[in-house]
């Protein structure tokens, strides 16, 4: 148990890591955006300087992805596939950027929505590599090397100023530390669950890996205390040029707390045995599971490692497309906007800035508790009613919460129609859409999973980065009153529905033989 806690600090930092920007949204704006100089070149090397990095970050994403093509549809189609999307990219891109460097409305929409998720690009870079470094330096090196890469970027996006050792404008030296911290997350996201399942005994298994998604949830909402709290240490000028440095300083602490436990886990059996350390994994198979029972585990690990990985396309495209899609309505149904852009939200609604981190701390209590009920009823009312239910809430309280905006009617009702939305995902698509991704993939192409994980960090980049341009926009403003963003999530719920209630399996109850049956048939 002492050390399932320890991994689970992992996802606590997922949580914490994703959510601190919640806080800092409009800080962030007002620090590097409002105050640049616009006659002195500073805001034409910033939007040149934004634009490279948009570039370079979104080809990085692009051949991690193709590397995961490769896999899926063969070498030849998969670089071709990948080239194909990188000048599609390109053009689509170039379109939005053509023009001379102003500072714009739509200029500014963009680079705030960029900073904000640009940790979610190291995400899904962090996520691709995470294979390969779970087999080359090991669950537990790859864990320290996650807890590295927090604290390092806790440090870095408190003072970008200093530790601007890249040579470019601060705004940009921040993103790239958000960068970094991305990809401890992408790490951890697959390394944390893994070593729980790997170091775990087979009896309660299930459950300790089920709480590691608590323990993202729980991170959260410790940051939104957290942003409260040092927001109220000032006035809002203090905050906006201090007091967001200490939301994403506070990291330091959870993360260096991290870093040092790990070295005092030890690895994973079943990567010892991989390494043909078996000796050194029958010693640690003693300590947790007892010398009686230790033998027989070492020997079904040894039998485990020989199965043989089959195609991706063994069963067909569209177990691919309904994992892949799974993933990207998780994130299309707008959570993360919920998530990341509360504070902001809620200072639409006519919040000042300490009653909306409070209201976000709503959020977040109310996320952790649904997510609990959903870890407890998953196995009893099944995934696929679940799934439903959830989408129809969300639908609905999404395309509520338009309608107050659109009638400038906000308020109260605004506030439950935010927690009911944020009740229905927590209940539904937050842990039961990974429970269904880790059922419906046979054990012969799990492999695959990381289709879906892909496809899932980037429909969260694509929500995040997209919000502010759809929310602050002028003439979408003066025709719904910053409800058109809501209206779109609602239909995307619509559509979850319908996409569950068609295509996808009922897992419940089944094993994992049962469920390649199906695909065979």
């Amino acid at each position: 148990m002492g050390l399932t806690l320890v991994a689970t600090l992992g996802g606590l930092l997922f949580g914490y890591d994703t959510a601190v920007i919640s806080g800092a949204v409009g800080s962030i704006q007002v620090f590097f955006i409002d105050s640049l100089n616009l006659e002195n070149g500073e805001t034409k090397s910033v939007i040149l300087e934004y634009r490279i990095t948009v570039y370079v970050a979104i080809y990085v994403v692009l051949l991690a992805v193709g590397g995961i093509l490769v896999k899926l549809i063969g070498r030849g189609k998969g670089i071709l596939a990948t080239i194909i999307f990188a000048t599609f990219a390109t053009f689509i891109i170039s379109n939005n950027f053509k023009g001379a460097p102003v500072l714009d409305e739509e200029t500014t929409n963009s680079l705030i929505g960029f900073t904000v998720s640009s940790a979610l690009i190291g995400c899904i870079i962090g996520g691709s590599l995470g294979g390969f470094i779970s087999k080359e330096l090991g669950r537990k090196k790859g864990l320290i090397l996650a807890a590295i890469l927090f604290s390092l970027s806790a440090i870095g996006s408190s003072i970008p100023e200093l530790m601007n050792i890249f040579g470019v404008e601060n705004i940009i030296s921040f993103i790239i530390y958000r960068i970094l911290g991305g990809i401890g997350v992408g790490m951890a996201s697959m390394l944390s669950p893994m070593y729980i399942a790997e170091i775990a005994p087979p009896g309660i298994r299930g459950q300790l890996v089920s709480w590691n998604q608590f323990a993202i949830i729980f991170g959260m909402l410790v940051i939104y205390f957290v942003n409260y709290f040092i927001a109220r240490q000032g006035d809002e000028t203090w905050l906006n040029n201090t007091g967001w440095r200490w939301m994403f300083a506070s990291e330091t602490i959870p993360a260096g707390i991290f870093l040092f436990l790990l070295f005092f886990v030890p690895e994973t059996p079943r990567y010892l045995v991989m390494k043909s350390r078996d000796t050194a994994a029958l010693g640690i198979l003693n300590r947790l599971n007892g010398p009686a029972e230790s033998q027989n585990i070492l020997e079904e690990i040894k039998q485990s490692l020989k199965i043989t990985d089959a195609p991706w396309l063994s069963y067909g495209w569209l177990l691919i497309i309904i994992g892949i899609f799974l993933s990207v309505f998780q994130q299309f149904v707008g959570i993360n906007v919920v998530l990341y852009y509360a504070p902001e939200i809620f200072k639409n609604m006519g919040s000042g800035t300490e009653a909306s981190l409070l209201q976000t701390i709503i959020v977040g209590a109310v996320n952790l508790s649904f997510t609990i009920l959903a870890i407890f009823s998953v196995d009893k009312f099944g995934r696929k009613p679940l799934q439903i239910i959830g989408a129809i809430g969300m639908a609905i309280s999404m395309i509520a919460l338009g309608l107050t905006f659109y009638l400038d009617a906000v308020g109260l009702g605004s506030l439950i129609f935010m927690l009911v939305y944020t009740a229905s995902f927590a209940m539904s698509w937050g842990p039961v859409t990974w429970v269904l991704l880790s059922e419906i993939f046979p054990n012969r192409i799990r492999g695959a999973l990381s289709i879906a994980v892909a496809a899932q960090w980037i429909a969260n980049f694509v929500v995040s980065w997209t919000f502010p341009m759809m929310n602050n926009n002028t003439w979408l403003n003066h025709q719904f009153n910053h409800g058109f963003a809501y209206w779109i999530y609602g239909l995307m719920g619509i559509l979850a529905a319908l996409f569950v209630w068609k295509l996808v399996p009922e897992t419940k109850g089944k094993t994992l033989e049962e469920m390649e049956d199906i695909w065979n048939a």
